[in-house]
């Protein structure tokens, strides 16, 4: 039995409003929170899917994991950052997964923040694809440490870095230059920033395998849980 026009007519018109509705929703969609209960009080942050979504997925899945649950923040700098989740209070770093491939561009593209107070970002080496469950929050702006992002064109007829202006670069030059990659927020703070910044001011030395910026008295994560 065929359907008639009408009947086909209003089965597409309802199809095409349940898509937008859908997107709509996606559009929407509460940003996931996570509440960190620390030896030092709690904090909640709130994560980006939508500007970092490789970059979220890794850290909520360690977040499920477990992970997080028993490290410690291992390095902590006032006036910079607090460094965490990838040491456990023995300072015996703990196994991760495969590392996440860098977003940071991305996500700045989109509207995402940059590395300024109370936002959160991840740790990696100088290989900027090494990112796997390290984090830091920023206590003060660090402007350094933002991704730079490449003019269109290619080659770019000009581009500007720390004062110096190069013209008629090759695109994948700058793409690839590892110190334009920064490093990729994908979330912020959302209440607790005065634990915080209590943690940002403890007395700081050597410990473990660490010459220095570790917590005299250790800040221990006690659990890292997704609230919504």
């Amino acid at each position: 039995m065929s359907l008639s026009k009408h009947t086909r007519r209003a089965c597409l018109t309802l199809a095409a409003l349940a898509m937008v509705a859908s997107h709509a929703w996606s559009q929407t969609a509460p940003a996931p929170r996570v509440k960190f209960a620390t030896s030092a009080g709690d904090f909640v942050v709130e994560v980006y899917p939508d500007k970092a979504p490789k970059t979220v997925e890794n850290f909520l899945q360690y977040v499920k994991d477990k992970h997080y649950d028993g490290t410690v923040f291992h390095r902590v700098i006032n006036n910079f950052m607090v460094q965490g989740g990838g040491f456990d209070t023995a300072y015996a770093q703990k196994p991760t997964r495969p590392p996440v491939q860098h977003e940071g561009r991305e996500a700045l593209g989109k509207g995402g923040d940059k590395n300024i107070v109370g936002t959160l970002a991840m740790a990696r080496t100088n290989d900027p694809d090494s990112a796997s469950s390290q984090f830091f929050i920023n206590v003060k702006d660090n402007d350094f440490l933002n991704p730079t992002l490449i003019p269109p064109g290619d080659p770019v007829p000009k581009f500007e870095y720390q004062g110096r202006v190069y013209e008629n670069t090759p695109r994948a030059q700058l793409l690839n230059a590892p110190q334009l990659f920064g490093y990729t927020v994908f979330g912020k703070v959302v209440s607790g920033m005065d634990v915080v910044n209590k943690i940002k001011a403890v007395p700081t030395g050597a410990s473990g395998p660490f010459p220095g910026d570790v917590p005299k008295t250790a800040i221990v994560i006690n659990s890292a849980t997704l609230i919504k």
